[in-house]
């Protein structure tokens, strides 16, 4: 006589196994998510583009004080943007635990050393993630009457949520984006799934996540 399946399992084994698989098709489909939005970002500026500010988001510094690949992709396409308008730039980012200068110092370094004038830079080395980076660059730009429109710079895969975040903020924003490194491709796509669930988790559960 064939066992019947259904008691191959606990009743409570089974509805766990269920509740994985579900989560792991959500998650995936978070991850789909973040590729669709992705497909629309812009990835060059031009004449017609709009802006009285440019923003620069953080990434990881090296040992010797550099940013790595990616950061400096950013500040290269923040670059660009500042010689096509002259504008105040802010960059952000804080001194991680495995970094020996703040985020925001050694991409001001990297800024200044390509040609960008000292005095058109603003720096908030105190932001340990985007939410932190767009209300801290909001209150050093706060007084700044001239601006009406920033250019937020960031990795392509990032510029989607940093734009949501922003608006929530009251800026009026367009998203710049650079590439990210391929081999981190699924890693920081996985992260930033996770990351759009932490924010519509504080946005409309009023979780305290931050």
């Amino acid at each position: 006589m064939k066992k019947n399946r259904k008691h191959l399992f606990p009743r409570s084994v089974r509805i766990i196994l269920w509740l994985c698989i579900l989560a792991a098709v959500a998650y995936a489909g978070m991850i789909g998510y973040v590729c669709y939005n992705e497909r629309g970002v812009q990835t060059a500026v031009t004449e017609n583009d709009s802006y009285d500010a440019i923003i620069v988001l953080g990434a990881q510094v090296k040992k010797d004080g550099t940013p790595n690949v990616q950061l400096s992709w950013r500040l290269d396409a923040a670059y660009d943007a500042y010689r096509l308008k002259t504008v105040p730039v802010v960059v952000c980012g804080a001194q991680g635990k495995d970094e020996p200068v703040a985020e925001a110092q050694a991409m001001k370094q990297y800024l200044t050393d390509r040609g960008i004038p000292e005095q058109d830079i603003m720096t908030d080395p105190a932001s340990f993630n985007t939410s932190q980076n767009l209300k801290n660059a909001a209150e050093l730009l706060k007084n700044r009457t001239d601006i009406h429109k920033v250019l937020i710079v960031t990795s392509d895969y990032h510029v989607p949520r940093s734009l949501a975040l922003a608006r929530d903020l009251g800026f009026e924003a367009i998203g710049l984006g650079s590439p990210c490194k391929p081999e981190y491709w699924i890693k920081n796509h996985a992260r930033e799934a996770l990351s759009w669930c932490k924010y519509w988790g504080v946005k409309y559960l009023h979780l305290p996540l931050e």
